[in-house]
């Protein structure tokens, strides 16, 4: 099959964890770079990391790459790019843009420049003057930085994060792709505990599940590529059919979500019920200064309250303060906590074994790593 130029576009901080994701699907031949990675596949490609990826946002065809510091050189490049291999007929191409530390700032100026620039290649192969654009969509984005130009087409439609379970969204919700980035980066081995004891609406605990049994995150939704009669429709039925098969159906896992509020934990129950993971998770009303466990060598991954209103920050602090206090209580465990409050550290009564910084949304973050001890070692 012909080689594709393929982006797996990720928040800024995950594009490591991606590229690994990318690496474990057979994806090597990749180049790393800030908010996405590049890599090389085939149609298949576009099919199997659309169901896979579990922390990128998007994965986008790459049509062309080039220099652009002028109008005329964005029309001419852009027309000489090979848009009907993808295009057909009676596409509907609507065209985004985005200009960072370019000459060509207008994003406006420049989206109906490569607009205009397709229409042109397209009457050259169809033997057309107008196009109606009524049939399937693929949205094209123009993205310049630095006088750079990159063109790319949107294989994914919603973000990679709407998994499809989770319809209903309780406040200040942890994007799912931050949510399997956080159980990835702790290593959580599936046969011990985890708990997230500020669950609310259950992201985290259902993505280590999904994780666990080998779900694709992409099992129960569908993507704009989809209706791309330029892909072919047997290339997704393989990839949902291989997906399919790869669920691990056996294997038993001890996952708790708690919250102090109830309601919230009803939307849980609901989307990891959705998700198809309802029966490997216990979720509980309790308050994290009751957090107990006859377990040992568990794992906590959460995403507290940050405090981020003014009104707030005392009550995060107190919070955090009484998280280091729980911690003495389970020697053994591991915790792993992202906050953008700065003086984490130093509220929960300890330095972290190591910390990444993260963003939640548009929220810089870090991400506080505490290790507990080995269990081999005991």
């Amino acid at each position: 099959m012909t080689k594709i130029d393929l982006i797996a576009t990720a928040a800024f901080g995950l594009e490591a964890i991606v590229a690994k994701e990318l690496k474990e699907l057979g994806y090597k031949d990749q180049m790393v770079e800030n908010g996405r990675v590049t890599f090389r596949g085939d149609e298949e490609a576009i099919c199997r990391t659309n169901l896979w990826l579990r922390s990128a946002d998007r994965v986008l065809v790459k049509v062309g790459e080039f220099e652009a510091t002028t109008f005329d050189q964005l029309f001419e490049r852009t027309k000489a790019l090979p848009w009907p291999d993808w295009l057909p007929v009676d596409a509907e191409f609507p065209v985004d843009g985005k200009s960072i530390k370019s000459k060509l700032f207008s994003i406006s100026d420049c989206q109906a420049i490569v607009k205009k620039a397709i229409v042109e290649k397209m009457k050259q192969t169809y033997k057309k003057d107008w196009f109606d654009e009524t049939g399937p969509k693929y949205k094209i984005e123009v993205g310049l930085l630095k006088d750079r130009a990159t063109l790319t087409i949107d294989t994914s439609g919603a973000g990679l994060h709407k998994r499809g379970y989770r319809e209903l969204t309780a406040q200040a919700p942890l994007r799912e792709t931050l949510a399997a980035a956080l159980v990835r980066l702790s290593k959580w081995p599936s046969d011990r505990v985890l708990a997230d004891p500020f669950c609310g609406s259950g992201t985290i605990p259902i993505e280590a599940a999904l994780m666990a049994l080998n779900i694709a995150p992409g099992l129960k939704r569908s993507f704009i590529s989809e209706s791309w009669p330029t892909l072919s429709q047997k290339g997704w039925q393989t990839a949902r059919e291989e997906a399919q098969d790869a669920i691990i159906q056996d294997r038993t896992l001890r996952l708790l979500g708690t919250d102090h509020d109830e309601s919230v934990l009803s939307l849980a129950r609901h989307h990891a019920r959705k998700a198809g993971v309802e029966s490997h998770i216990h979720f509980q009303q309790l308050s994290f200064s009751d957090f107990r466990s006859r377990y040992d060598y568990g794992y906590i991954i959460c995403n507290p309250p940050y405090g981020e209103r003014m009104g707030e920050i005392r009550e995060a602090e107190e919070l955090y303060h009484e998280m280091g206090k729980v911690y003495v209580t389970l020697p053994t465990w591991s915790f792993f906590v992202i906050t953008s409050h700065k003086e984490f550290e130093k509220l929960f009564g300890r330095p972290a074994n190591k910390k990444r910084k993260l963003y939640n949304g548009r929220i810089e973050c870090n991400y506080y790593q505490y290790f507990g001890p080995d269990p081999t070692n005991k």
